[in-house]
């Protein structure tokens, strides 16, 4: 009895579903939604439904019934703009998409409640038969590896169609039967199609950056771009339109196809053109166009243009039927052609794949050689190739107009007709001509047979230069007539160097090209993504942002502090402008910029002793010049020009010592920076003779080690750059014994610092060899 009472309250709640379903059908009314009436034009359709779309995208718009009102403008759209769908409303007040499955919802609806509790899904959009609803993706799925292996790679020939899914969708159940229509579509005309199931595949979504289901997005080069607009078939066939480069296809009028089809001794390529009714350029030839832009170059003539029948009487061409013709190197003829009334995929493919390439193609890349002139697989594999190496010239030489005539008149499976130009392949084709002045600026020819992708090759050239005179091609025949029955004819051998490709683009233009698509994925993100999809950008905008104002200002801070930090105490204020020299001096050329437009250096003395290296602040140095009262004035002037370009640095401070007065202090920070079988000798006869002007110290106070520059005295002793190493031997060969300080003259005193330029580089590099001491003497 129980079970008896819950079938009929089963049955009740289904009667009611179907009379809601109903009562909302009949409410439905798209005229109503899109706000136009019954005579409203397509034009008006189209507007008030992107003014709609617009407002009530729930991207935009944050109501709880946004999607809801979206999908209903959607699909008001998808019936009015469909004429056929208009009318069955108009005359039945149905589209008649549930006509067509009438009967089979009749068998389904009340199906046995223990077999299989189902509802109607276009009513509920609800996937509670998630089976049938995914048999439409399964031959589409993603997995991440597939992806990145075979759909990225692919995508620099045809674009891909990804759609991202999920259960519990309600949207994605939605756009099914527009994503089904979509697929058949596109598919057949190229298009790759791609689903990803986000539940499954949530790393391939987030690489993707799908953040939301559905979600639709384009691929192309590598590229991603998602689809924003409303979920309808021709919105989705103009996104892939969209995809696709600008230039893939020109328009060629009476007026530009001689220039156009003339174009492929520059371009190296065979031309294409598509003869049609249309007024725009069909979608399958502009994905054919994609596919082979790197060998053919593709225009579209319309037979309404005026001026088309000047181009269809020259061509034959009968203007009920498309047609496709290919162009090579005779622009009056074409080199074949197919006509029908409607083209498909898979013809146009064999039929562009049959012309790839011209009759007697230039090298102008590796992999074109690779193309035209196959390894040998086989002895019953050979192919041989015929290479024309001719001189550069704008117009067609006599030489070559003679081999291009030979190569139309032998079309042998096994032989390929190439040239290439002697200026721009150079080491290439100097492995193959003799070097003998009979071939100097004029043509050869040289047949050869590649051995493997080392760049081995065996090879014979014609003994007589190639003039294009009929004894040449008889020579030339007779030869690859003996050559299909004695392959060792081909004596010589030879590693043929990898050719430079001609027509690759320059930097600036590589740089611009790449300049242009950074700015569009910009444009695309701020205009187009939602916050969340936004973050990255944004992220990366406020952290460059941060950083430049943050340097600013520590700069600023750091200026100011350095400013507060050169004034000393009152109290040492006056000695210390006594024993301050500024020499004045500009280097133009430096790379740096320094702070001031001289270099202020300080005297060392009992009284500035203890602020500038005693207690000098950590990570600043004082960089001190040893001199003596008769060389003052020469080696501060060459010490200024030295260091003028490191004045920049905040943490440099530049002082001078008095050899005169300071020499113990001095000799007893040497001592630190002897050898120990060195320290005997020292106090010899000459000790209290030695001259240490010249002699630069970098004095580390806070850490306590310094660095030691010495000078260079002698013409010999140039080119040895003084460091802070071991006084070794080398430190007591530039050391003059026995003669005073003021004995040398001007020149060579100015030559001891010549070198110290390059020892500064090194000291802020951190390379040079520091000595430590147990604490700073007392500077007596």
């Amino acid at each position: 009895m129980e079970v008896k009472k819950l079938t009929l309250s089963w049955q009740f709640l289904i009667v009611l579903v179907l009379i809601l379903q109903i009562l909302t059908a009949l409410d439905f009314d798209p005229y109503r939604v899109l706000g136009v009436s019954r005579t409203a034009s397509q034009a008006d359709i189209k507007k008030a439904y992107k003014k709609l779309a617009r407002e009530w995208h729930p991207d935009k718009n944050r109501n709880p019934g946004a999607a809801d009102k979206f999908i209903q403008i959607s699909k008001a759209y998808e019936i009015l703009s469909n004429e056929e769908k208009r009318s069955n409303y108009d005359h039945y007040g149905d589209a008649g998409e549930n006509q067509r499955h009438q009967q089979q919802q009749r068998e389904y609806r009340f199906h046995h409640f223990h077999e299989n509790f189902y509802f109607d899904e276009s009513f509920f959009h609800f996937p509670f038969n998630s089976e049938r609803r995914d048999s439409i993706d399964e031959k589409y799925l993603l997995h991440f590896s597939h992806y990145v292996n075979e759909v990225v790679p692919d995508s620099f020939k045809k674009p891909y169609l990804i759609k991202i899914t999920s259960d519990w969708c309600f949207s994605c159940i939605h756009i099914e039967p527009i994503w089904k229509e979509v697929v058949q579509e596109l598919e057949g005309l190229g298009v790759g199609i791609g689903v990803v199931h986000a539940g499954y595949e949530r790393r391939l979504a987030h690489h993707l950056g799908a953040h939301s289901t559905p979600s639709i997005l384009g691929i192309i080069n590598g590229k991603i771009s998602f689809f924003h607009n409303a979920v309808v078939q021709e919105n989705l066939r103009q996104f892939v339109e969209s995809l696709l480069p600008g230039s893939l296809v020109e328009k060629v009028t009476s007026k530009n196809y001689v220039r156009f089809l003339s174009g492929w001794q520059k371009e190296n390529k065979p031309h294409v053109l598509l003869f049609d009714q249309g007024p725009s350029v069909p979608l399958l030839y502009k994905l054919t166009a994609f596919a082979y832009k790197d060998y053919l170059s593709f225009g579209y003539v319309s037979f309404r243009r005026r001026g088309a029948e000047e181009m269809t009487r020259q061509y034959n061409i009968n203007v009920y039927a498309a047609a496709i013709l290919v162009f090579k190197e005779h622009i009056t003829k074409p080199a074949d052609m197919i006509q029908a009334q409607s083209l498909k995929k898979q013809v146009m493919d064999d039929f562009i794949t049959q012309n790839k390439y011209l009759l007697a193609a230039r090298l102008t890349s590796q992999k074109l050689f690779h193309e035209l002139c196959p390894v040998k697989r086989s002895h019953r594999q050979r192919k041989y190739c015929v290479v024309l190496l001719t001189p550069e010239a704008t117009k067609l030489s006599k030489p070559f107009e003679a081999f291009l005539s030979f190569a139309l008149a032998n079309t042998r499976d096994t032989v390929r007709f190439v040239h290439v130009y002697s200026s721009r392949q150079q080491e290439f084709a100097s492995t193959l001509l003799p070097h003998s002045e009979a071939f100097q600026g004029k043509s050869a020819v040289s047949v050869l047979e590649r051995r493997n992708t080392a760049g081995r090759v065996v090879y014979r050239t014609l003994e007589e230069p190639w003039t294009g005179s009929e004894s040449n091609k008889f020579i030339l025949l007779g030869f690859l007539d003996q050559l299909r029955k004695d392959p060792g004819l081909l004596a010589s051998e030879a590693v043929l160097p990898d050719l430079t490709d001609e027509l690759a683009p320059v930097f600036l233009l590589r740089w611009l090209y790449s300049a242009s698509d950074y700015l569009a994925d910009c444009w695309d993100i701020m205009f187009h993504s939602n916050w969340r999809e936004m973050m990255p950008f944004l992220s990366l905008i406020f952290s460059a942002l941060f950083i430049l104002f943050g340097t600013v200002i520590i700069q600023a801070f750091s200026d100011s502090s350095d400013e507060r930090e050169s004034h000393p105490p009152d109290k040492e204020e006056i000695p210390e402008k006594a024993g301050k020299t500024e020499p004045s001096f500009t280097k133009e050329s430096s790379s740096k910029i320094p702070k001031k437009g001289f270099v202020e250096v300080t005297e060392l003395t009992d009284v500035t002793y203890t602020s500038n290296l005693v207690r000098l602040r950590p990570g600043h140095m004082n960089v001190v010049l040893i001199l003596s009262n008769s060389t003052r004035s020469v080696l501060l002037q060459k010490f200024a020009f030295e260091v003028y370009t490191f004045t920049g640095s905040s943490c440099l401070h530049f002082s001078f010592l008095s050899l005169d007065k300071h020499r113990e202090w001095l000799e007893y920070l040497l001592e630190f920076a002897q050898d120990a079988a060195l320290i005997p000798n020292q106090y010899d006869k000459h000790f209290m003779e030695r001259d240490y002007t010249g002699y630069v110290l970098a004095l580390n106070g806070h850490k306590k080690y310094f660095c030691l520059f010495k000078p260079q005295k002698t013409v010999e002793e140039e080119e040895a750059m003084g460091s802070c190493g071991d006084l070794d031997s080398s430190l007591h060969l530039g050391e003059a014994r026995g003669k005073p300080s003021g004995g040398p003259g001007p020149r060579p005193i100015k030559g001891k610092l010549s070198k110290l330029s390059l020892w500064m580089e090194r000291l802020l590099e951190g390379s040079l060899q520091r000595f430590y001491i147990p604490s700073w003497p007392e500077l007596d």
